[in-house]
C-alpha cells in the first residue's frame, strides 16, 4: 500500500461518501478539513492524520490508519480508519433529530391534509396535559 493518498479518493474509498465526485465536491466547499485545515481534492492525505468532515450539523473525525485509494468493503473499513469523533457531535445529532424541527424534501410541496395531522401530532407536546397548572387570572390574589 502506498504511505499517501488524495483526500477525495480516501474518503470515497473507507466510504464516508458514496461517490468521489461527492467526496470533491465536500472538499471545494470547504467541509473537509485535515488536522484543522481546509484541504482542496488533490491534498494527499498520510497515515496518522485526523479528517473532520462537516455534514450539517455534525462534523465527524476519523484517524487515518492506512492510506488507500481503492474502495474497501464495509467490513475492512475498521482497519482503514478510526472513528475519532466526539460523543458531543452524536448528542448534537440526536438532539437535531428528536427535536420539534421537522425537515421536508425539498421540492416536495406542501403537506397534505394528512401529512399535517401526523406533523402536528408529532410536534404537539403531550407533556402539557399531565400538569396540573392553573393558567386563569385569578383577582384579588394580587399584592
Amino acid at each position: 500500500m502506498s504511505s499517501e493518498a488524495r483526500i477525495d479518493k480516501w474518503l470515497w474509498a473507507v466510504r464516508i461518501f458514496k461517490t468521489r465526485t461527492i467526496a470533491a465536491e465536500a472538499c471545494k466547499k470547504g467541509r473537509v478539513s485535515v488536522n484543522g485545515a481546509q484541504v482542496k481534492p488533490s491534498r494527499m492525505v498520510k497515515e496518522g492524520e485526523v479528517v473532520q468532515v462537516r455534514k450539517p450539523p455534525v462534523t465527524y473525525s476519523f484517524k487515518v490508519l492506512q492510506a488507500i485509494e481503492k474502495r474497501v468493503g464495509a467490513k475492512l473499513v475498521p482497519e482503514v480508519m478510526e472513528n475519532v469523533t466526539t460523543p458531543d457531535q452524536y448528542e448534537l445529532l440526536e438532539m437535531n433529530r428528536i427535536s420539534g424541527f421537522v425537515d421536508r424534501a425539498r421540492g416536495t410541496g406542501r403537506p397534505t391534509k394528512k401529512e399535517r395531522r401526523s406533523l402536528d401530532k408529532f410536534t404537539e407536546p403531550e407533556f402539557l396535559d399531565d400538569l396540573d397548572f392553573d393558567f386563569d387570572d385569578e383577582d384579588g390574589d394580587d399584592e
